[in-house]
């Protein structure tokens, strides 16, 4: 077994330490013979930061790191006196750093300064502000070097998501302080040759957008699609091994361990080319542990997103029928907005499942199994322990629920959904407050039993509220608000819901039940 850079942010390490790495060099010699200052969004955990860092290496000409590396081949096309130049590098790192006090963002911009002025020899600029500082930094690397410097800021949005809920006076000082101090940036275009800025949301009213107006945004350029993940040719080529072991411990075939890494870790698509690609952070997880778990959603749930999704009374199930956006819809968030959807799209939840070129309109949906089943756990509070399979504080357990499914007891199903929605309102004093709060949750605890039984969970469309099927009954489910369980039942009946089941020779099991908001959970159902 090979190591697997699983963490590993530093270009640098991986190499000298002999960590796999899949070669993603090419890209930075498209980026230097194209332009010089670019923006790219991608999810938490997709290997920005590896990315920013093997610039870094670059751009300091560390010319030992890349050998066998594409980018070397390229480098020794140049002229001699063009190979690996050595660039001073300011590296912006936010992926650290404490900035919901008044001085978290301030103390950190400070330090980086400090180390550049100490490494480069520039006389300190201690007592400036920080913009001035900064930009007198520029102006004494390009007189003591005699070259242009190169700036990367890695996960920029880190200080303005990490305040955004819990202090907003705090996110709008931090976008201040971030308008001013890059907005030297451009007033420094003549000492600059590179600048390379990642994050995971782009803020529309960050002025970095709107005041560096040479900004490139290849987040949904098709060139760039792979240029952080696993595409599959990738996986084959570099993780053949790793994937046979894989599927000998799992004791499946290596096309049947191939299907599980797809279904699961695959399926995101940055460009309207759809090209497919794995989570790096999952995949790398999966095959050292030789494991199909939730390797990217143990890393962080995403709480601020289930709150705001709370507050929106957005269907969830939308996120799986699909939901249809411009470009502009989906790359521009602002703090204060209603819509969640390019907070979703650009945070990983959802994807580019399809793209109309008449409209130019993209589709949005989950990635994969991973995504989806983590995320409506996220939305169903107690949910996790009781889909790991333990009791919770209701007596009930996903094993349990699947079973009373395949063995025909229905009145034990919904005794144990009673009890599920009936603890919610206990957990940290959340409760349904309207009729689409009340679907989102029924939608999350059908769509997670889709995992062991084959599930179908509608919205009220003019179809059943929701579908399950086991080898031998099919369960026809309608639900209503604060109506009757008889009134569910026969209207089961009235849309002809089971009507095209009827010849697949199982057992047809019609549930009618009612949801009363005054109980926050299930007061009554009927089976026939």
């Amino acid at each position: 077994m090979r190591k697997l850079p699983i963490g590993i942010q530093s270009f640098e390490k991986l190499i000298e330490d002999e960590y796999l790495y899949i070669d993603k060099t090419g890209y930075i010699h498209d980026l230097v013979t194209s332009g010089t200052t670019y923006f790219l969004s991608r999810p938490r955990r997709f290997g920005k930061s590896l990315f920013v860092s093997t610039l870094q290496a670059y751009f300091e000409g560390k010319k030992d790191l890349f050998e066998g590396l594409e980018i070397a081949g390229e480098e020794e096309r140049k002229p001699a006196e063009d190979q690996w130049v050595s660039y001073p590098v300011l590296h912006f790192d936010f992926t650290g750093g404490e900035y919901r006090s008044a001085e978290g963002l301030s103390n950190v911009l400070g330090n980086i300064l400090m180390n550049a002025e100490q490494r480069y020899g520039i006389e300190p600029g201690d007592g400036l502000d920080l913009p001035i500082r900064f930009s007198n930094l520029l102006d004494q690397l390009y007189v003591k070097t005699g070259k242009r410097a190169v700036v990367l800021a890695d996960e920029y949005d880190k200080p303005l998501l990490d305040t955004m809920e819990q202090d907003p006076g705090q996110e709008e000082e931090n976008r201040e302080l971030f308008g001013d101090f890059f907005a030297v940036l451009k007033k420094q275009d003549r000492h600059l040759k590179f600048v390379f800025i990642t994050g995971v949301t782009k803020f529309s009213k960050v002025s970095i957008f709107s005041d560096l107006n040479q900004l490139e945004d290849i987040s949904l350029d098709v060139a760039y699609g792979a240029i952080c993940g696993i595409t599959k040719e990738e996986l084959e080529k570099n993780l053949r091994g790793e994937i046979a072991a894989s599927a000998c411990q799992n004791n499946i075939s290596y096309e049947m361990c191939l299907k599980e890494l797809r279904d699961n870790y695959d399926g995101y698509h940055f460009s309207e080319e759809l090209e497919d690609v794995y989570n790096p952070f999952s995949i790398l997880n999966a095959l050292k542990k030789k494991d199909f778990n939730r390797y990217w959603f143990e890393t962080g749930t995403p709480t601020f997103l289930v709150r705001k999704l709370e507050r929106s009374g957005l269907p969830v199930q939308d996120f799986t029928d699909g939901v249809s956006v411009t470009r502009d819809q989906m790359m521009n968030f602002r703090a204060d907005d209603t819509d969640l959807i390019p907070l979703f799209y650009q945070s990983g939840y959802l994807t580019i499942k399809g793209f109309d070129r008449t409209f130019r309109e993209y589709t949005l949906s989950f990635p994969n199994e991973e995504v989806k089943y983590g995320f409506f756990e996220a939305i169903v509070p107690m949910i996790n322990a009781a889909y790991a399979g333990s009791t919770g504080a209701a007596g009930f357990s996903a094993g349990r629920m699947v079973r009373s499914l395949r063995n025909g007891d229905v009145d034990d199903f919904m005794q144990m959904l009673q009890a599920l929605l009936a603890s919610i309102p206990y957990y940290e004093g959340r409760a349904p407050q309207n009729e689409q709060q009340w679907r989102n949750l029924v939608y999350a605890v059908f769509s997670l039993l889709g995992q062991y039984v084959r599930t179908e969970v509608h919205s009220a469309r003019g179809r059943s509220d929701c579908l399950m099927e086991t080898n031998r009954i099919l369960y026809v489910f309608e639900f209503k608000q604060d109506g009757t369980a008889e009134e569910a039942l026969s209207q089961i009946d009235e849309k002809g819901y089971a009507l095209p089941y009827q010849s697949t020779g199982k057992e047809i099991v019609k549930i009618g039940a009612n949801f009363s908001t005054q109980k926050k959970t299930l007061d009554d159902w009927k089976i026939e």
